[in-house]
């Protein structure tokens, strides 16, 4: 049964409202309230059901055989800037093979604060990635000097998307850029696909392409607030692909890209280095950020989930660098197959990589496709995968849960929140919270285990009652 958007929307009265421009307070000191509870479950066809209230009783010392969930808002960390998806080619062509009806259905289930999920921060691909239905590049072959620039491929489908996106968020997100490849002919092998270095020689014309980029999109009415270097720098992709080492992607942030951004005004761009996976996260961001004159360039440090998973390593380049900023830049669950879009574990990927995530210092988070077709794609290479939600063969809507699994934080934990103390005395039980701007703490529960499990969610000798059904994640918001 596809689940129906009104079992998502919540009263605007319910909604967490803020901007980006709000930021929550360093410490929260109020009494415990009500605690209003949301849940997404296995064992229910209801996503992210409003299941009401339960008040806080004075409990004071918890017993170890009591499973607990404790919070502590007086303690505060990293500020959340945002929590979305991107808007590629492939989302895009497919955004508009829909009808008027279900086009406006899909902005406001992902973009809209008050009945969606209420992104706020977005993802687009410079020139052609995999998610592309051909490969194209901005510019003509041997034109250094970049004069037969242009975006023209981008104004059928995708820069009219985004701007749609932007329109149903309010006017407002936080857009970044990545390239998955330069040209062919600035590349050692000739070819936009299957790796390659770039030329030496072309080292500066590709970093004045990023500037013409920028400059393109936001004469379009499209604010573009960074970018990174290079998408998966270190994989020889079949598809659009670019290698960096560690020294090389080093070299060129602090001799081409960071001085060219700044020559040309956009020294406040936010630029990310790495953009790849958990893996070879600490060695890639102790290479560049250990150089003065490359960290000087760098606001963040991108990282995807799609290879070896040690989720310690965020904390690790947190503990080492803690004025970088981390941020999740890709992930999404494949190889396509419509007969599985329902499986659970799909959603509880997300819901573990974003409660760990979060905890270990990253400021932001952002899925892959927010939207493709009924085979996975449109996609040149046929390296088709899941987004949260697929166009069905009938033209219909078709909402995975893994949509549910990042709403349960993208609406709830907005823009300017900041992470508080959340932990468990149950490994069966992930948690992360939050303070939003407006004051309202919202704490994330997660269960992936097969057990009900009935907690105490503790605060300053005051607990709540809750039960976590198996195979869920809980959203709970405390005035």
């Amino acid at each position: 049964m596809k689940p129906s958007l009104i079992t998502l929307t919540l009263t605007s009265a319910l909604f967490l409202a803020c901007t980006a421009e709000k930021k929550a307070p360093d410490t929260v000191t109020a009494s415990p309230g009500k605690v209003r509870i949301y849940q997404t479950a296995q064992s229910s066809a209801a996503r992210m059901a409003d299941l009401g209230t339960v008040e806080f009783a004075a409990f004071g010392q918890p017993l170890e055989t009591q499973p607990c969930v404790f919070i502590d808002p007086t303690h505060t960390f990293q500020t959340v800037i945002g929590i979305g998806g991107a808007l590629t080619d492939a989302s895009a062509e497919t955004f508009f093979s829909l009808s008027k009806a279900k086009q406006q259905e899909l902005l406001t289930a992902y973009f809209d604060p008050d009945r969606g999920l209420g992104y706020s921060l977005a993802r687009t691909n410079i020139q052609s990635c995999d998610f592309s239905s051909e490969s194209y590049a901005y510019v003509e072959r041997g034109d250094l000097e970049l004069k037969s620039f242009s975006i023209a491929h981008d104004k059928s489908f995708k820069i009219p998307f985004i701007k749609k996106a932007m329109a149903a968020a309010g006017g407002h997100i936080l857009l970044y850029a990545s390239p998955w490849s330069p040209p062919a002919w600035m590349k050692t092998n000739d070819d936009m696909l299957h790796g390659g270095k770039l030329k030496p020689e072309c080292a500066q014309a590709w970093a004045n392409l990023y500037v013409k980029f920028i400059q393109a999109y936001e004469a379009e009415g499209i604010p573009v607030w960074g970018l990174s270097v290079q998408n998966e720098p270190m994989a020889t992709q079949t598809w659009e692909s670019c290698i960096f080492t560690a020294e090389e992607e080093r070299d060129f942030v602090k001799k081409y890209i960071g001085p060219t951004l700044a020559r040309s005004g956009m020294a406040g761009k936010k630029l990310i280095v790495w953009d790849h996976n958990r893996d070879l996260l600490y060695q890639r961001a102790s290479t560049i950020l250990n150089d003065p004159e490359a960290a000087r360039y760098v606001w963040g440090v991108g990282f995807h989930w799609y290879m070896n998973d040690v989720f310690d390593n965020v904390k690790r380049v947190h503990e080492a660098f803690p004025e970088i900023n981390l941020i999740f830049t890709e992930g999404c669950t494949y190889p396509y197959s419509t007969e599985k879009l329902g499986e659970w574990h799909w959603g509880e990927r997300y819901g573990e990589s974003l409660v760990r995530d979060f905890n270990n210092g990253a400021v932001g988070w952002t899925d892959w496709n927010v939207l493709l077709d009924e085979k996975g794609g449109p996609n040149h290479v046929g390296n088709y995968c899941y987004a949260p939600v697929h166009k069905t063969a009938a033209g219909d809507l078709y909402y995975m849960n893994s949509f549910y699994y990042l709403g349960h934080f993208s609406k709830f934990v907005r823009p300017g929140a900041r992470r508080i103390i959340a932990c468990s005395n149950r490994d069966k039980l992930l948690t992360t919270g939050f303070v939003n701007p407006d004051g309202k703490l919202a704490v994330i529960v997660l269960n992936l285990s097969d057990e009900t499990l009935p907690y105490k969610l503790w605060r300053s000798g005051m607990a709540a009652d809750v039960t976590s059904l198996p195979h869920s994640i809980m959203t709970l918001i405390i005035d």
